[in-house]
């Protein structure tokens, strides 16, 4: 019987800052002992998005080093890794966030090989598997490792769906992939459905994506279908590339290369990151443009790039995939969480890490445990002055979704008020699936997304009869929410799932920091919502008041040129912003708008606001709108009430 060879050393990440301190000095605790864990452990904690620059055995030192409980970060460099464990254990919602695979990689290295949870993020798990790490949902494993019992790798697959039991058997993905030869198995795919009963369109977009001669995969199955479109962005490709060439030689044989795209869109104003010049951590942030540079020239690979002076680029990646590339019907898999951004357009899109990348990029396939939908109901239209924005910050507040209730499926957007949404703020909605937890969203296409492709690229789009969700089709479960009932919300430091109506919140804080941008918060039909606001506060003689910095921060060069055909920019002057060429900035951690100090308070309409990920300070979630009145207030207000205050 195989074994997984595990020390006794546990490392239960609990609710007590002194509790883990002590474990760390050598102190060993029973489950019990150790208290209520925490909860939604996030990416942003496992490796800041300052530790990018690393993909080598230097992630080990300091992995979960911005855990934070309380107001306390009580793991410290080296601390696990010098420990002695091969065990941690968490709560629910291990691994929030982000697709990177830095995460699960710093783990390994540290020599975590088990990781025990209530429940798991979809990507982060994936990324478990894909590197041999083994993850369990089985709380009664610790008393037996605790005695040395052998624990066997047949009873850690058990409950795993049969491709991801078989990689954790091989070690993880690409050795699966060598041993198993399914690399050489992309070659074309089904055109036609060919199992019976209604089916949501993500269903029939999966048996279109069929490889030959392979059966579609149902609910809970894993298996691999084909890609349209993969894209990696500057934090990984230098990974991609070193797992590519490691495993399959150089040059590399990459399938259909056409269809890969590359970005440089996170670290476009790194060199204006306090963190970043604090840290010294330009060289490693060059080196890693460097390497996804050197890639994308040595296979002659489009690059979306820096824009010249290394200062924004031509877009971030998600905004431009819409813009540009995604088609209904289509499946689109990119190396960042946020890659369901394009989702709206009725495409299949998702996150994956940077094995599975690598995979893709020379098979032309990619893996999946096929997800259940949910069904999200948002009937009425939203009242003036409430986006789609706000209406993802309450469905993160709702209870069946703060206990991980849409883990890993995917969330489908209906409704009257998805109906009335353009499609820029329907890519509000699938883009934070993310941070709901899902694998992915989607929305099915209609007259709204054809007027889309035709504006925005020229395409006269024919909307096939099967790109649609049957009457009949089986979803998980459904949740409505009626959105004419809903106000401008706010999401509280440390968790987007912490929202609330902004009306509710008494004590309002002063803000030093207002941000707008992200591929959030970046596109067009934001820019309107920051402009109504900022040319009405213009038009009233009202500015950013002094010690608070506004930044508003472009999507793409498109959406540049749309705010000067608009004439937007001499409003956005006279209040005091200041503009930003396109890039991730703030929201990466890696640019203006992020806090330099832990006593800073910012309002962002970025996407998540896990500790450190936009600086020490904290940091408010809001919408477009919200985040320029109270840029111009000084402290957290909505518009309406912004112009109440002022008589307007």
């Amino acid at each position: 019987m195989n074994t997984l060879a595990l020390s006794r050393r546990i490392l239960f990440l609990c609710n007590d800052p002194g509790v883990i301190e002590a474990q760390l000095a050598g102190g060993d605790l029973s489950l019990a002992e150790a208290g209520t864990l925490r909860d939604d452990i996030s990416t942003d904690e496992m490796t800041p998005q300052t530790t990018g620059t690393m993909y080598d055995e230097r992630l080990g030192g300091i992995v979960l080093i911005a855990f934070k409980v309380g107001e306390r970060h009580p793991i410290k460099k080296d601390s696990i890794k010098n420990g002695g464990y091969s065990v941690v254990v968490g709560g629910t919602r291990y691994g929030k966030g982000s697709s990177r695979e830095h995460s699960p990689l710093a783990h390994l290295y540290a020599g975590i090989k088990l990781i025990v949870a209530e429940s798991f993020e979809r990507i982060f798990r994936q990324n478990c598997d894909n590197l041999g790490i083994f993850t369990s949902c089985d709380y009664g494993l610790i008393e037996r490792i605790r005695s040395g019992d052998p624990i066997s790798i047949e009873e850690l697959v058990r409950d795993r769906d049969a491709l991801a039991a078989d990689l954790l058997r091989n070690g993880g993905l690409l050795r699966y992939g060598k041993n198993r030869g399914f690399l050489s198995a992309a070659a074309g795919c089904a055109t036609t459905a060919t199992a019976s009963g209604p089916k949501t369109l993500v269903e029939k977009i999966l048996e279109r994506h069929a490889v030959d001669g392979a059966q579609p995969l149902k609910s809970g199955e894993g298996g691999f279908i084909r890609s349209d479109w993969r894209f990696s962005h500057e934090y990984y490709t230098g990974m991609i590339s070193h797992l590519i060439h490691n495993n399959f030689g150089r040059p590399a044989p990459l399938h259909d290369k056409d269809t890969i795209l590359l970005f440089e869109d996170h670290l476009t104003y790194a060199h204006r990151s306090p963190v970043h010049l604090a840290n010294n951590l330009l060289p490693g942030v060059r080196g890693l443009s460097e390497e996804h540079e050197k890639f994308g020239q040595e296979y002659g690979i489009r690059n979306h790039g820096y824009l010249p002076g290394f200062e924004g680029s031509e877009a971030i990646c998600h905004a431009m995939m819409v813009e540009r590339y995604a088609l209904p019907g289509q499946v689109v898999v990119g190396t960042d969480s946020h890659t369901p951004h394009s989702g709206a357009l009725g495409c299949l899109a998702f996150g994956v890490g940077s094995t599975d990348m690598a995979c893709s990029m020379v098979s032309g396939v990619v893996r999946l445990t096929v997800p259940e939908s949910l069904r999200i109901e948002l009937s009425g239209i939203p009242p003036a002055g409430v986006s789609a924005k706000d209406v993802v910050l309450h469905l993160l507040a709702l209870p069946e979704i703060k206990a991980g209730r849409g883990l890993g499926k995917v969330f489908e957007f209906v409704g009257t008020a998805v109906d009335n949404f353009s499609t820029d703020e329907r890519t509000t909605l699938t883009n934070m699936v993310a941070e709901l937890g899902g694998f992915t969203g989607i929305v099915v296409p209609d007259q709204e997304t054809r007027r889309f492709l035709h504006e925005r690229r020229g395409i006269d789009f024919e909307i096939a009869p099967w790109m649609t969700s049957d009457p009949g089709a089986h979803y998980a479960f459904t949740i409505k929410v009626d959105c004419s009932t809903l106000s401008p919300m706010v999401a509280a430091p440390g968790d987007p799932g912490n929202g609330m109506p902004l009306s509710s919140l008494k004590e309002r804080p002063k803000l030093d920091i207002a941000y707008g941008g992200s591929c959030t918060a970046g596109k067009r039909e934001d820019f309107d919502q920051y402009h109504e606001v900022l040319a009405w506060a213009a038009k009233n003689k009202l500015r950013v008041p002094e010690g608070l910095e506004l930044y508003l921060q472009y999507g793409t060069l498109a959406v540049r040129d749309y705010c000067i055909e608009r004439g937007y920019l001499d409003a956005f002057d006279k209040v005091g912003a200041e503009m930003l060429m396109p890039g991730c900035g703030a929201c990466a951690g890696g640019g203006p708008g992020a806090s330099s100090r832990a006593d800073q308070i910012t309002v962002s309409a970025i996407n998540r606001n896990f500790p450190l990920r936009s600086g020490p300070g904290k940091v408010w979630l809001a919408s477009p709108a919200t985040v320029a009145a109270s840029a111009i207030a000084g402290e957290l207000v909505s518009f309406s009430e912004l112009r109440q205050r002022y008589g307007a």
